[in-house]
């Protein structure tokens, strides 16, 4: 989804991708337009691979679950590029 970060559903799985070619998911809790809090979250670090690398790691994530590398998660919203609700995300086959 393209929509502003402050719209998404309180609670909800989240892939967040940030302008900075990193990644988080996580289940979302709020935004204030300044800062994003998800909990739950796996990270993906933008040194980590190309676009490519890091969509096939979402989809495994969808696919396999949330392998948790933090509890409580905050970041910029200025980062934010788009976020999708994890569950829209295609499985592996």
């Amino acid at each position: 989804m393209s929509d502003n970060i402050m719209n998404a559903p309180h609670g909800m799985n989240l892939v967040v991708e940030c302008n900075d070619g990193s990644a988080v998911i996580g289940r979302f809790d709020e935004s204030n337009g300044f800062e994003v809090v998800m909990h739950d979250v796996d990270l993906w670090e933008s040194d980590q691979g190309s676009a490519e690398e890091r969509e096939n790691w979402v989809r495994s994530t969808a696919t396999y679950g949330v392998a948790v590398k933090e509890r409580d998660h905050r970041f910029s919203a200025r980062l934010v590029e788009r976020w999708r609700p994890l569950g829209d995300i295609e499985k592996l086959s």
